[in-house]
């Protein structure tokens, strides 16, 4: 679980974040979502410990990240899990290797069990011909189960996704998204994703959290979104016919 108390966060005299509150709970993929400006992604850099609030606390399982020391910080980093936007795989390294970087970083394993342990996620990831290949060598869709395996292959207690579907067609954006949601439930991981694609909102937006100039302008789940009637957050979900109408499939059922 991560709880996030009334965080505050400026760059150059300019108010970023102005007082977050909110909560993420394990076995359960949490989105963040907003139009760009929001403040999202340093909502998001201050959940990893990149950004610190200037005001407010962020705790993980009880443990309040500004009161850490630096041993203790670097220990809460180790788990946590990152998948980056475009995936940010090592061009010349293969995929296994890839996969065995954070074990060769932060790990005492032998070469031995890290190989088991690379061979163990990229099979959960459904990767089990790709060990040798370069990442120029198989689909966007593959690096993105890549950088997944890379992700878990430490075990993290907290999973972190920037955008996880950028540039990938609509069906393996949906693999990708459900894959998420496996292993956020199979190992009860608290999973935090940064999105703009509204069908991982519908799809596995568990809990949403909307940000609106750096507030917390709305938050629930893909079934409450649905519901509200919230005028910011019907223009940025609804702003696509498509999704008017399933809104209006929606409304209609449940009445």
């Amino acid at each position: 679980m991560i709880k996030v108390e009334n965080i505050h966060k400026s760059f150059g005299g300019v108010e970023i974040l102005k007082g977050i509150s909110t909560c993420f709970d394990a076995g359960k993929t949490n989105l963040i979502i907003g139009q760009s400006g929001s403040g999202k992604t340093v909502f998001l850099k201050s959940l990893l410990g990149l950004h610190q609030p200037e005001e407010g606390k962020i705790i993980y399982n009880d443990r309040i990240y500004s009161e850490l020391d630096d041993d203790q910080k670097t220990d809460l980093r180790q788990e946590m899990g990152m998948v980056f936007q475009g995936s940010a795989l090592f061009d010349s390294m293969t995929v296994q290797e890839n996969v065995m970087f954070p074990l060769r970083m932060f790990s005492k394993l032998s070469n031995a069990e890290m190989v088991d342990r690379a061979c163990e996620v990229l099979e959960r990831v459904r990767l089990v011909d790709a060990h040798n290949k370069l990442p120029s060598e198989i689909s966007g869709g593959m690096q993105k189960r890549v950088a997944i395996a890379r992700a878990i292959v430490n075990r993290p207690k907290y999973l972190f996704c920037d955008e996880p579907n950028s540039g990938l067609d609509p069906k393996t954006a949906i693999i990708i998204d459900q894959l998420i949601q496996e292993i956020t439930k199979e190992f009860n991981i608290t999973t935090v994703i940064n999105t703009h694609d509204m069908n991982s909102v519908m799809e596995i937006g568990e809990k949403i959290v909307f940000l609106r100039n750096g507030l917390k302008e709305w938050e629930g789940t893909n079934k409450e979104i649905f519901k509200t009637n919230n005028e910011a957050v019907t223009d940025f979900v609804y702003s696509s016919d498509l999704f008017k109408k399933v809104r209006e499939v929606y409304i209609k059922e449940a009445n």
